[in-house]
């Protein structure tokens, strides 16, 4: 039942991403191009989905069990630290330059072409860096050197 609702959840939160335009990598140009011809549209969509959120975590702090029986996983990290500012720096960067962020960029699998296909394969790529990296920095030999 988790993996069927986790499904779901995906293809709302795609159809989401593909009905509001955020699929088309112009439409986040367009939003960070503030000196240009600023699309204000991407801010309506952020705030919609801050909205949501907002409510789904306040009524998720009142629960110990999720809705389908397992445990209450939520962030427990509180504090603003190097790796957090790097890592929000370097998704900035690439959502900048790309005009794609992993759920759009997902979505836009869907649709075909070459652009979201190359972010995909470079975001895993991306991804895959960095689990090694931090595998090594936590290895019990670096520790006790």
């Amino acid at each position: 039942m988790q993996l069927l609702m986790a499904l779901f959840a995906g293809l709302v939160f795609g159809l989401g991403l593909i009905v509001s335009g955020m699929t088309d990598p112009s439409k986040v140009t367009g939003f960070l191009d503030l000196a240009g011809a600023w699309d204000p549209s991407l801010a309506f969509v952020m705030g919609g989905a801050i909205g949501v959120g907002l409510i789904a975590f306040r009524f998720a702090r009142t629960r110990s069990q999720a809705m389908l029986g397992g445990p209450m996983q939520l962030p427990a990290a509180r504090q603003i630290d190097r790796r957090l500012v790097l890592g929000g720096l370097t998704f900035g960067v690439g959502w900048g330059l790309a005009g794609y962020c992993p759920g759009p960029a997902l979505a836009s699998l869907s649709t075909g072409g070459s652009k979201p296909l190359i972010f995909t394969v470079a975001m895993l790529v991306g991804m895959a860096i960095f689990e090694i990296q931090d595998r090594l920095s936590q290895s019990p030999a670096k520790k006790t050197a």
